[in-house]
């Protein structure tokens, strides 16, 4: 099932970022060897918006400051319920998969790295997550954003349905 990228606008949010991953990446000329940097960044209100963002310098604050500003581009809103998640889901980006999983209160985010800062940036409080396959940052990160853009709430299910609320939960 695909949904509409919900896109949300930058004004008015007050934004924090995480840098996930910073590599040095190396370009080989008949000079010599030429060296920039390149930085994965999450940035998110942590209250249900999050983007994320790739920056390329031969600095490593410019490579951080052009991510944040891509990832300032990419905002997306995600449903949080009760500081979890709506319901469990897997997605897959490249080689790496992630399953995320909604978690009781006092939980905690239980992931790793890239998913971690992700799910933290998003807002959710409590959850579980996992990750198999490729554990590059990159597809982590896009991968745990494609398993977000899958979750929807009570309301968007009725909506889509066309039905009330109490009919989703009463049947």
């Amino acid at each position: 099932m695909s949904n509409t990228i919900r896109k949300v606008k930058t004004s008015d949010l007050e934004l924090k970022d995480r840098l996930v991953s910073i590599q040095r990446v190396t370009k080989v000329t008949k000079g010599g060897r030429t060296f920039s940097f390149s930085a994965i960044v999450v940035v998110g209100n942590e209250d249900g918006i999050a983007g994320h963002g790739l920056g390329k310098a031969n600095e490593v604050t410019t490579a951080i400051a052009k991510g944040i500003e891509d990832a300032k581009k990419n905002l997306i809103k995600i449903p949080i319920v009760n500081g979890t998640i709506p319901h469990e889901q897997i997605a897959k980006y490249g080689g790496a998969k992630v399953f995320i999983k909604p978690a009781s209160y006092g939980t905690g985010v239980k992931a790793g790295g890239a998913m971690r800062a992700v799910l933290e940036s998003v807002g959710v409080k409590n959850v579980l997550a996992k990750s198999k396959g490729s554990s590059n940052p990159h597809n982590l990160v896009k991968a745990t954003f494609a398993a977000l853009l899958e979750l929807r709430d009570a309301f968007a299910v009725a909506q889509h349905r066309g039905i009330s609320m109490y009919k989703v939960f009463n049947g």
